[in-house]
């Protein structure tokens, strides 16, 4: 408790001796000033802020039930009124354990008021922090608007308890530090931002108390005077009473990524591009409002200037009034715009805000009406509900700046590889023309020295002929000779000598013949050499192979940046709509025309809200019977019939409440809604809680038995909308991964409905088609590794392949992913390999064992293709290596 009457004046007002004002972030500014963290990157969100989805089916979520939470905090006693007091008996009891208030009417009679939180004049600021504003704090740290507020009478302690800085004692600091503190604290400087307004409502006129219109006043630290700008006076309640309604606005800009939420960076590895994530944006608002304490003018004091000042107050504060009677009452009208406060605070009572309201009140009998009143006042506000909604938008424009740059370093990466890949094409042709050079001229050289020995030996060889001719022909004029003059006697030695020289001429002929023909052979060698492709030099024919190499890297390279091209001007494109989308959509309507037992089903989520809670989807069962939701789906009325179904749908969506569904004969009511009807909003939510159920293996066979498959089957072959089949794709898709139906999923047409589902063009619905062939692959291949399968797969049977193939190298990541996991099983069964080698699979294989982004696939697919004797044939005929 106080010991003086100046420290009761600074827990009424935040203000001591030694207060100093917060420190304008930027005084350029001239609304508001922004900054960013300078602490460590913010955590995930906490767990009770974060929101589910269901997996395959989910009713919209409008927002979340909130009630505004109320706290009274007691100030001490001042040595003024102990002294004032004496003679009276304490006027206010407060139970905090029972989170109780009483007000004694007298000696004994006493009234009794029930708050969220009741706090003592012990109450630490630290208490009274943690207890009122961090879970706004928290809840706007989510992406929810939060509203802290105190009420008052003047001098009761609300600019203590809102904005005291606590210079000379951190303990005694006040929620707008502590609130900063923790929002600082929390936020990433390279993804988030925080900007802030200080404003006050003086007179009905707003004011920015970091920019204030005045030129003549100046933004700076008086430790004397605190926030100098904030108009104060000195009142007989109060020495230094505010004159305005102080209002801090703190707005939060928090960005969340998904897993993959870049592509690579990797220049070498840019092959492995995949589709981004969309990144999120989380705008929210923290409003701290310190009321101007209401004050009746005879005990006040005020007047002339500071009469008027008190008028202007108890109006706002009247207004304030009046907006709470009339939502706490559901008027159908609320005075919002009969002042400037209340269309300020709009959002903060009755919106979308989470709003924490701390009362303040005086220990002394003295002021037994404004303590009422204040009472009273929080008592209806509690009464007040709010719709909390978490504002987010997908941030496009970053993703977009993302991808742009990404998109200009491969750019700038393929112009650096191409002016290589030039250089080395010019360089090796270069080097392959020199090696030509140098290999002809060798050949030359050759020719040439082989000519001339060839010249020569033949020369030498008609010179010996020519001289034994020469001596022959004197041996032959003297054989002449000696005939004549020995009469004809014949000389036998002579005649064999001559028969001998015509034999050595005719070799020595026959040898110059062979000669002449070994130099017309070189040259007819050198002349197949000199001609394009005949023969084949080794290091000419690798160098060409390297070249072509190296072109296909370079068509390669330019493909996928007209592809990462497409994806940008694609998300581009999906942003937009998404952003119109969200401008276009505001909260649903409710249904109307529904008979008692709809109004039971909503009178019982109803009051699961007024609880303070959101209503769960198991309250059903105890308020109204699953036996009586699923009768409303035979209902003559089309729309009780659409509500139930999407009751039913979201029941469905929760696998705690699928066995009392399937119990309660829901699967049948289901099949008969889906084989009934007609409209297609019905049929498609019925499909799509199917496909919920036919996540559990128990329901799969029992869908089966119901004739579920064949009714699936032409249920697409039926519809046109791309949500109805998105949703019978996924049910067959999840039927698809059941070992023990796949003999009946091809007998009752559900692969060839499957497949028939392509013609839509929906990359949702082709991604479930896609997801529903890899789970029926991957089965195939485990029973045929089972032994349990022998042939060709039913998929390839039914004429799956060749859609198969076409899109392998789908843009889309989620078909993409499952097409490959599809391939890699069928290849697994080495009776389907030669249909697969003849319908272009092969190559599709080798492609992913290179280039997919996911490591387990290229795995997957790289023992695939080297398990299989017929592939590994193939790829050798075609000098492919994996």
């Amino acid at each position: 408790m106080a010991s003086s009457s100046s420290s009761n004046n600074a827990f009424r007002n935040g203000s001591s001796g030694t207060q100093r004002p917060l420190k304008p972030l930027n005084a350029s500014n001239l609304k508001s000033s922004s900054f960013k963290s300078r602490v460590h990157p913010s955590h995930a969100p906490p767990p009770s802020f974060r929101r589910s989805y269901p997996s395959t089916f989910s009713a919209s979520d409008d927002g979340v039930p909130g009630r505004v939470r109320v706290a009274v905090r007691l100030r001490p006693r001042n040595q003024e009124e102990l002294a004032a007091d004496a003679d009276f008996a304490e006027y206010v009891e407060l139970q905090p354990e029972l989170k109780r208030l009483k007000l004694r009417k007298n000696n004994w009679d006493a009234d009794t008021y029930e708050f969220d939180d009741v706090l003592t004049e012990f109450a630490s600021q630290k208490r009274v922090y943690e207890a009122v504003a961090k879970p706004v704090v928290e809840s706007v740290l989510d992406g929810y608007n939060g509203t802290v507020m105190a009420y008052g009478q003047t001098g009761t302690g609300k600019t203590f308890t809102l904005g005291h800085l606590g210079d000379g004692d951190t303990s005694s600091r006040g929620i707008m530090v502590r609130a900063m503190e923790d929002i600082l604290a929390e936020i990433s400087l390279e993804t988030d931002s925080v900007s802030v307004s200080y404003l006050q409502l003086y007179m009905e006129a707003v004011q920015d108390l970091l920019v204030p219109a005045n030129d003549n006043i100046s933004i700076v630290e008086d430790p004397k005077t605190g926030e100098a700008h904030r108009i104060a006076a000195n009142t007989k309640l109060n020495t230094e009473s505010s004159r305005s309604h102080a209002i801090l606005m703190v707005q939060v800009k928090r960005s969340f990524t998904g897993q993959e939420d870049a592509l690579s960076s990797e220049i070498d590895n840019s092959s492995h591009l995949v589709k981004p994530s969309k990144p999120i944006v989380r705008k929210s608002k923290l409003v701290l409002v310190d009321l101007a304490g209401s004050e009746r003018v005879h005990k006040s004091g005020s007047e002339g200037h500071m009469l008027e000042e008190a008028k202007s107050i108890n109006l706002s504060l009247s207004s304030l009034g009046k907006c709470i009677n009339a939502l706490a009452e559901n008027s159908s009208h609320v005075p919002i715009r009969d002042s400037k406060l209340t269309r300020l605070l709009k959002d903060s009572f009755g919106g979308s805000a989470r709003t924490s309201l701390i009362v303040t009140i005086g220990p002394s009998p003295r002021h037994r009406g404004e303590t009422s009143s204040t009472i009273l006042f929080g008592q209806r506000a509690m009464k007040v509900e709010n719709m909390l909604r978490i504002k987010e938008e997908f941030d496009y424009k970053s993703l977009s700046r993302k991808l742009e740059i990404q998109v200009d370093k491969l750019i700038a990466e393929n112009e650096r590889q191409k002016k290589a890949f030039d250089n080395e094409v010019e360089r090796m042709n270069q080097e392959a023309q020199n090696h030509i050079a140098e290999v002809e001229r060798n050949f030359a050289e050759a020719l040439e020295k082989e000519r001339l020995r060839s010249q020569m030996e033949y020369m030498e060889s008609v010179k010996e002929l020519e001289e034994k001719l020469l001596a022959n022909q004197q041996r032959h004029d003297r054989d002449d000779f000696i005939k004549d003059n020995c009469n004809g006697e014949e000389l036998g030695p002579v005649s064999e000598e001559v028969s001998d020289l015509r034999k050595l001429l005719q070799n020595e002929i026959q040898l110059r013949k062979a000669a002449e023909d070994e130099v017309n052979k070189l040259k007819e060698q050198y002349e197949q050499f000199m001609q394009p492709g005949a023969g084949g030099d080794t290091e000419i024919i690798r160098l060409h192979k390297i070249l072509e190499d190296e072109a296909y890297k370079k068509r390669k390279l330019e493909e996928e940046v007209a592809i990462l091209q497409s994806q940008l001007l694609q998300l581009t494109f999906e942003a937009d709509q998404a952003k119109k989308y969200l401008e276009r959509s505001g909260s649903a309507n409710g249904f109307s025309g529904v008979d008692s037992l709809m109004s039971q089903i909503r009178h019982s989520q109803l009051k699961e809200t007024m609880n303070g809670q959101k209503a769960p989807t198991a309250s059903l069962f105890e308020h109204v019977g699953l036996q009586k939701i699923l009768s409303l789906l035979e209902s003559e009325d089309a729309n009780v019939r659409i509500h139930a179904v999407k009751v039913v749908a979201n029941l469905a969506a929760e696998e705690a409440n699928q066995e009392r569904i399937v119990e309660s004969g829901g699967l049948t009511s289901l099949l008969m809604v889906l084989r009934s009807f007609e409209d297609e909003t019905i049929r498609r939510v019925a499909a799509g809680a199917i496909a919920n159920l036919a996540m559990n293996e128990a329901n799969q066979e029992l869908i089966m038995v119901q004739g579920g498959i064949s009714l699936l089957s032409m249920t697409a072959a039926d519809a046109e909308d791309p949500q109805t089949l998105r949703m019978v794709a996924g049910a067959i898709a999840n039927l698809c991964g059941n070992d023990k139906l796949q003999m009946k999923l091809r007998s009752e047409g559900g692969i060839r409905a499957l497949l028939g589902m392509v013609r839509c063009g929906h990359p949702d619905v082709l991604s479930q088609v896609a997801r529903g062939i890899a789970n029926f692959a991957k089965c195939e291949s485990r029973a045929s590794t089972q032994g349990l399968k022998s042939g060709r797969s039913l998929l390839i049977e039914d004429g799956a392949l060749p859609w198969i193939v076409q899109n392998a190298n789908n843009e889309a990541a989620p078909i993409r992913r499952h097409i490959e996991l599809a391939l890699c099983h069928l290849a697994q069964q080495e009776v389907n390999a030669k249909e697969m080698i003849s319908g272009g699979a092969l190559w599709e294989l080798v492609r992913i064992s290179r280039d997919c982004s996911r490591e387990d696939i290229r795995a997957l697919a790289r023992r695939t293709l080297n398990s299989s004797s017929t592939f590994r044939s193939e790829m050798r005929r075609l000098r492919i290596e994996c």
